[in-house]
């Protein structure tokens, strides 16, 4: 990934700023009374024209507005919170008074013009904020836009006489026809590159922040591709113990909450009778699910390899190998060969999907199949994907294709596997999902391996140092993971385990998981597979990549295109005002 690409995904996921939770409406309300009367009694003691003038021209509208703006909206069965409509009612009340009230002393004949030119502005403001997180059907909002500016309209005629009434609507028209244009121009750039709505997005993306809706989907799908992708398997089965499930699918578990592939690890987990583990494969956003219904294509593919399955009695001993900064946990499981990667106390980041095709090619030349793991176990700031031809690319290929040739060499004999889950104390916004920890532990000529996976979006720098110590006190070799699980994100992806429960407090729980797992060692028999899922929709090549340069190019020319067409809807509302004067 170059430099650029990586900046755009850096500045797209900063867009997180800019979503915020609206305060109670009681507060909104509050701010709203308060300023209005300030606005009353400032008025009052500069010898403005009208007592009262802040709680008549600025309050009333805006307590109107609040009143009626949500119910009118939920007409065209969309969303509005109370919340919304208050803080929307009293932050346009705040740029009333701004535009209006430096006129109160210097120039009181002016008044009529910047209070109408206030009502103006607050329609076409309201129009597009409304667009954004309500409906994107800019003719279904202008009416629920415009009852605070047509209560100020009415309250102005009051105040200043007929004639205020035909100009001041003059000049709601021509805000309400440069926001449209503005508007217009907002959406094109998404439309052009996707042939999707950039506020009917938004309107989605709102909606699944606040109730958990899953309409964003319908828009991934829209720009999704079908793909095939390989997904290898590991089956333990013991004698009167549960059978256990390995799985490494090469689809990413985003892209965010419970949207598209967000929660696979799950999902996996309720679809098999067997205990599941899912750690995460090769793949990045570029392959993340449009959909959840797609996690289906997955599990079926696995299913269908169960018929064909050979169980055998053999693994060998785990072995670190590794190429300078990539390091591998190998082991061979009968014609099967595992590795786990980290590049710890380096970012641990995404592979590209193209290396589980080139890992599993490599693989072939010795094994019949070949799981490979991205532990995904480090990270210190978000940062690019790993991509084919890159130089840790390059040390990920020399450490697969040393380990694949050294690996056969190993002695294997019996061995034992022990499971246990146990469930952590911490929440999705703390950085954990909803399976907790799992750990296989694998017995095999006198060593014992700890494989822990925890369901979560990576881990701060240090943690799997600090975790994999405790485990060394019960076992002789340990690898942490986590299952890239996205529902720990709901905008950026930077919530890694560690960043708000110190790893101190995680670290009792993987112990107890770990003892647990021991001590239900047991004798076991394998069998591996490789599902080949086809038609299986996923956003496509290059599309986050495409999605993020779109959308920092948009913020390039916003800002100076909305002060453009503010300043020539003032203009022409000057021009309007000395013509008819």
């Amino acid at each position: 990934m170059t430099e650029t690409d990586d900046a755009a995904d850096v500045r797209l996921a900063g867009l997180a700023r800019f979503v915020f939770s609206a305060p109670s409406w009681r507060r909104s309300l509050v701010i709203a009374l308060v300023l209005g009367l300030a606005v009353d009694v400032g008025s009052y003691s500069l010898g403005g024209p009208v007592r009262l003038f802040g709680s008549l021209a600025f309050t009333l509208p805006a307590f109107v507005a609040f009143i009626l703006t949500k119910p009118i909206v939920e007409l065209a069965e969309r969303p509005l919170t109370w919340n919304r409509s208050a803080l929307l009612g009293a932050a346009c009340m705040v740029f009333m008074v701004l535009i209006t009230m430096p006129a109160i002393l210097p120039a009181r004949g002016m008044v009529p013009l910047v209070y109408a030119c206030a009502l103006g502005f607050i329609f076409g403001l309201r129009l597009l904020v409304l667009v954004a997180i309500s409906d994107y059907r800019v003719l279904h909002m202008v009416i629920p836009a415009s009852i605070q500016s047509v209560v100020g309209v009415g309250v102005g005629t009051v105040l200043f006489g007929l004639s205020f009434l035909p100009f001041a609507v003059l000049l709601m028209g021509v805000f309400l026809l440069g926001f449209s244009i503005l508007i217009w121009l907002i959406e094109r750039p998404l439309d052009r590159a996707f042939g999707i709505r950039g506020l009917s997005f938004l309107n989605a993306f709102i909606a699944h922040l606040t109730d958990g809706s899953r309409a964003m989907e319908t828009f991934f799908r829209e720009i999704g591709e079908a793909v095939t992708v390989p997904q290898m398997s590991l089956f333990f089965r013991r004698e009167g113990r549960p059978d256990l499930v390995f799985t490494i699918p090469n689809v990413h578990p985003g892209p965010m909450g419970e949207i598209g592939g967000g929660n696979l690890p799950v999902r996996f987990v309720a679809a098999f009778e067997e205990s599941v583990m899912v750690p995460h494969g090769c793949a990045t956003h570029d392959f993340n699910l449009v959909s959840e219904d797609e996690i289906q294509k997955l599990i079926e593919g696995v299913e269908a390899t169960k018929a064909g399955l050979v169980f055998g009695e053999h693994a060998s001993r785990s072995v670190r190998h590794g190429v300078e900064s990539v390091r591998l946990l190998c082991q061979h499981f009968g014609d099967a060969l595992l590795l786990v990667s980290t590049r710890s106390p380096l970012t641990t980041e995404d592979l590209d999907f193209s290396f589980a095709q080139t890992f599993e090619a490599e693989g072939r030349r010795r094994f019949a199949h070949l799981g490979f793991v991205d532990a995904h176990n480090c990270m210190a700031e978000i940062s690019a994907p790993v991509l084919p031809g890159t130089p840790v690319g390059a040390e990920y290929l020399r450490s697969v294709r040393g380990a694949v040739d050294a690996m056969p060499a190993e002695p294997a004999g019996a061995f034992s596997v022990g499971y246990a889950r146990k469930p952590i104390p911490f929440t999705r916004s703390q950085g954990f999902g909803d399976l907790g920890v799992q750990v296989l532990v694998v017995e095999a000529g006198g060593q014992r391996t700890a494989y822990v996976l925890i369901d979560g979006n990576n881990m701060v720098e240090g943690a799997r140092e600090a975790l994999i110590s405790r485990c060394l006190k019960i076992v002789d070799e340990a690898e942490i993971m986590t299952t890239d699980s996205h529902v720990v994100n709901t905008v950026t992806g930077k919530n890694p385990i560690g960043m708000r429960v110190p790893v101190e407090e995680i670290a009792p729980v993987v112990e107890r998981t770990v003892r647990a797992a021991s001590a239900d060692l047991a004798p076991a028999r394998v069998a591996a597979s490789t599902a080949w899922c086809e038609d299986v929709v996923v956003f496509g090549s290059t599309r986050i990549t495409q999605l993020a340069c779109t959308v920092n190019a948009m913020l390039v020319f916003v800002a100076p295109l909305s002060l453009a067409i503010l300043l020539l809807a003032f203009v022409l509302s000057v021009v309007t005002y000395l013509v008819l004067l």
